[in-house]
């Protein structure tokens, strides 16, 4: 009997065995290369509008992230400078992004901006199996500025403040985060930008022609959230920066410029022209930021000094205040991982629609330098309107103050002489102190779509 019992349990085990076997070669398939590979059925659902196809473990996740937003803007008719109204594609972005074998994951991101192609994010990032720190490669956003590191799907505003101008944006690197509930640590070494076409040409220029170091940044960011739960947050956080010169510096030299809260008016007012001779730069950054229930605020003051090999160095500022409620009963979410606001809930099925209000300043005038580059305040007021998780609607007013200086770089504007003309020169100015300068108010709408 043992014989007959022993001899079922082998031709079970090899049966399995056998059945094993098959489901494993069923599985297999030949790729473009001629190579065997193990495939995986894969299930397809729309979370919240966003197509996502994963495998039954887990293991393998991927899934679209594309945007367009559809801007147009309307402009004051007293300014002192002809603004002229349009329409645009803010952004049409085109993402894939994918999680596989259980701790990477991998991401392409491009903009088709103004018909041209721009690499945004393109990086692999290794997750540990205690989900507490990770650490990526690539071309990514440098771990500066709670505002930057949001991504413009969630901004408060159309536009993000004017001391954004400060932070560093997207550049090749490796960095490391670690988190928890209450703490982010964030530290990178970051070297040049692949994103916009015309700087890439100057670093290209600048190796061919002189065998130019392309120069490196350290970054570093720490965020301490000592309440952080489902309806209340208080975020404090710091940031800094070094930097040393990069050879998509245009001509070796180092410049700060921005346009107000708009990119179809494309007059920079604000402009310190090239600033030669600069042996490093180094910024910081303060945070503070939180939520209650559907009231959000958040700001940052921002200092930026330009440290020269000879001469002066050179010193700018700038910060924003902003504030936010949820008009349905939503409320604001916050990533920790990321350290800044994500995606609302709202607060009814119609979505939700949030009241904005923001104050920002930039100062890029250093006068022991002689360095007169501007500086601007601005006033604005939005109205979002969450129409689902894929859509959402944009209402935004923003008021300039602009200074005398703010003439970028003498081709605009910024009062009359003494002969009652309009002149471009601050020195001839005769208006008072804080009447000087082009001032004026814009109103803008977007339509926008994530899917």
């Amino acid at each position: 009997m043992k014989s007959k019992v022993s001899t079922l349990v082998v031709a079970l085990i090899l049966f399995g065995i056998g059945l094993n076997a098959q489901e494993k070669k069923d599985n297999i398939r030949i790729n473009q290369y001629g190579q065997e590979v193990e495939a995986i059925p894969l299930h397809t659902e729309a979370q919240d509008g966003f197509i996502k196809w994963f495998s039954e473990d887990g293991n393998y996740k991927m899934w679209m992230d594309n945007r367009a937003q559809l801007d147009a803007y309307m402009f004051s008719n007293d300014a002192l400078n002809e603004l002229g109204n349009g329409i645009t594609i803010r952004r049409m972005r085109f993402a894939l992004k994918a999680e596989f074998w259980k701790n990477w994951y991998g991401e392409i991101d491009l903009d088709f901006e103004s018909s041209g192609t721009e690499i945004k994010d393109a990086y692999l990032k290794y997750t540990a199996d205690s989900r507490k720190w990770d650490i990526k490669a690539g071309h990514f956003k440098e771990g500066y500025g709670m505002e930057t590191t949001t991504t413009s799907r969630y901004l408060l505003f159309m536009e993000r403040s004017l001391a954004s101008t400060f932070d560093p944006s997207r550049h090749l690197g490796f960095q490391t985060n670690i988190y928890a509930n209450k703490f982010l640590f964030v530290a990178g070494v970051h070297f040049n930008t692949v994103g916009d076409a015309e700087e890439v040409t100057i670093t290209k220029d600048a190796n061919k022609d002189d065998g130019v170091d392309e120069g490196y940044s350290l970054t570093g960011r720490a965020v301490w959230a000592p309440i952080n739960d489902n309806e209340k947050l208080l975020h404090i956080g710091v940031a800094a920066t070094h930097r040393t010169p990069k050879t998509y510096w245009e001509g070796g030299a180092y410049r700060l410029s921005t346009r107000s809260h708009s990119v179809v008016n494309r007059k920079k007012f604000l402009d310190t022209d090239d600033i030669s001779g600069v042996d490093n730069v180094f910024g910081y950054t303060f945070e503070l930021a939180g939520k209650y229930k559907g009231v959000m605020f958040q700001g940052e003051y921002k200092e930026h000094n330009v440290n020269m090999i000879d001469g002066i160095d050179a010193s700018f500022k700038g910060y924003y205040a902003q504030a936010a409620y949820l008009l349905l009963g939503g409320k604001h979410n916050y990533n920790t991982k990321e350290g800044e606001f994500t995606r609302i809930t709202p607060g009814s099925d119609k979505g939700d629609i949030e009241l904005a209000l923001r104050y920002d300043f930039i100062d890029l005038n250093d006068f022991d330098a002689s360095i007169y580059g501007g500086s601007a305040e601005g006033y604005s007021a939005g109205l979002n309107y969450y129409v689902n998780p894929n859509v959402k609607v944009a209402l935004n007013y923003v008021y300039h103050n602009h200074d005398r200086f703010a003439n970028g770089k003498g081709k605009l504007y910024v009062g009359t002489d003494a002969s009652g003309n309009p002149t471009k020169d601050w020195s001839l100015v005769t208006e008072s102190e804080g009447e000087a300068g082009d001032d004026y108010g814009q109103v803008s709408l977007r339509l926008e779509v994530n899917f």
